[in-house]
């Protein structure tokens, strides 16, 4: 009977254009004059997970693809220096990137880096698109912009409150607005903006997380006659949840942990390989030396670090502010390195909280008609519902 209706519904030309077109995966997000075909960002992954590969093959399918900036010095060496390889190495892959697409590329730089602000300079100059900052308020980023700069500036936010002191600092300041936010829920992986005891809290599901961001940044988008739009992460990982959060409001959403089982995914297979072979029980939160909470896929590693053992290192890097380097039990970047390069002896995989649904490497463009199926079976569903 569902399907009968579905197909007398689709013969209305009329309704076929005026919902389902409306309704349509192909939804595009606007972020100024930057028009992304697909409401899909993919999340930027440190260490060295969505480098200029990925970032490169997901603008390609008319996403938005991010290179993460966090630890990316640490595969050039062209200068001795640590932070000189940094700016190096984000300006290279940039390039890179550049040149495999003519879709859109931003990146992510982590406020709580040592050189962030060399890193957003740099950015800027090779003209990215966008820039994502978060683990830490980006209170200052407006101010690396000049006159003839065209990078967009997305904060990375946990709460309508973070947005409403965003604004209104930096148009205090700087007379500008967010372009857009990205607002990430308690799903998602690697490190994490909330505090332990709010990590099984229901009060911060995304859905109402995405209900306070939008009341709070809904008084400045009337006064200053500007849309911003809200990009939603955190356990989003099928088509289905694609439509769900488009629903609820969302102007797109950000997906990393699903784009890691990717064949163009920067990191080595035996990365890949720990999602595909990861069950549900194995996903966990740890405390990390940089003093957040993070979600990852458990392994050897991990259980020494919870049994106290130490894996002895120094540090040549001070990548992190907030690191306490004095007290941890491992080295955070040397940790990501490794898993990076698939030496999960000595490292672990940061993950989102659906890793564990993983259960092949394809191709971003697959991945991509994938998502799309999912989605439309999902909205058909959801349509039949409505004729019964």
């Amino acid at each position: 009977m569902c399907d009968i209706v579905i197909l007398s519904f689709m013969k209305n030309k009329k309704i076929r254009k005026g919902i389902i077109m409306e309704k349509s995966f192909n939804k595009k997000l606007i972020i100024g004059d930057i028009i992304s075909e697909m409401p899909i960002v993919q999340g930027g992954m440190g260490v060295g997970i969505s480098l200029s590969g990925l970032a490169a093959a997901v603008a390609n399918e008319g996403g938005i693809g991010v290179i993460s900036a966090a630890g990316i010095g640490m595969f050039y060496n062209k200068y001795q220096d640590y932070e000189k390889n940094n700016i190096y190495g984000l300006r290279q892959e940039i390039i890179k990137a550049k040149r495999m697409s003519k879709g859109i590329i931003g990146v992510n730089i982590m406020v709580a880096l040592t050189n962030y602000s060399e890193l957003v300079k740099a950015a800027i100059e090779e003209k990215i698109d966008i820039i994502f900052a978060g683990a830490g308020l980006p209170l200052d980023l407006p101010k690396y912009l000049n006159e003839t700069s065209k990078t967009k500036l997305v904060p990375i936010i946990s709460s309508g409150r973070a947005a409403r002191l965003l604004i209104k600092k930096w148009f205090s300041n700087y007379k500008y607005i967010p372009d857009a936010f990205v607002l990430e829920g308690l799903l998602a992986g690697g490190h994490l903006g909330f505090k332990n005891n709010q990590l099984e809290n229901k009060d911060y599901n995304l859905d109402k997380l995405l209900l306070d961001v939008k009341e709070a940044i809904l008084p400045f988008e009337i006064e200053f006659k500007k849309s911003i739009p809200v990009i939603v992460a955190g356990g989003i990982y099928t088509g289905k949840d694609i439509l769900y959060f488009l629903d609820k409001g969302a102007d797109a959403v950000q997906m990393a942990t699903r784009f890691v089982t990717t064949k163009e995914c920067d990191a080595d297979i035996k990365f890949k390989q720990t999602y595909i072979e990861a069950k549900k029980e194995d996903i966990v939160f740890i405390d990390s030396p940089v003093g957040l909470p993070g979600r990852a896929i458990n392994n050897d590693f991990l259980v020494d670090v919870k049994k106290g053992l130490r894996h002895p290192f120094t540090c040549p890097y001070n990548c992190i502010i907030t690191c306490k380097k004095e007290k941890a039990p491992y080295c955070i970047i040397l940790a990501l390195i490794n898993a990076k390069k698939g030496k999960l002896n000595n490292g672990f995989a940061f993950a989102g909280a659906n890793a564990y649904l993983a259960k092949k490497i394809i191709s971003v463009k697959s991945l991509f008609n994938v998502l799309k199926t999912e989605f439309k079976n999902a909205y058909l569903y959801k349509l039949s519902l409505t004729f019964k």
